[in-house]
């Protein structure tokens, strides 16, 4: 559960389905993050021809599950293998966009 699996706990996972299969040599930061654009890719070919806020039928919700796990496995997988303290530098980035848009200049818009 997300309340109370750590972010580290879930690293660990990934890192240890990795070495038990010896995959860590096909892992460079290109390739994983090759990969993270194409497990994308399949994330949005889920939403190619549907409607805005259509919703999704259970089989379509199975596949964003798979896709938007797969996703995240090689965001893990990368961060792992660049040593990547990924709780620090999302809370950085967060700070950053917080200062590049403002709550005051950007509630409810994108632009």
């Amino acid at each position: 559960m997300d309340k109370t699996t750590t972010l580290q706990e879930i690293k660990d996972l990934v890192a240890e389905f990795v070495d038990e299969r010896n995959w860590s040599q096909f892992h460079s930061p290109k390739n994983l993050s090759m990969s993270i654009a194409i497990e994308a890719a399949e994330l949005m070919e889920l939403f190619q021809w549907s409607g805005a806020g259509e919703p999704l039928d259970e089989q379509q919700t199975d596949k964003l599950n798979e896709e938007l796990a797969d996703v995240v496995i090689y965001c893990l997988s990368l961060a792992n293998a660049t040593g990547m303290d990924l709780s620090t530098t999302v809370r950085n980035k967060v700070a950053k966009n917080a200062g590049k848009y403002p709550v005051e200049k950007y509630l409810g818009r994108y632009k």
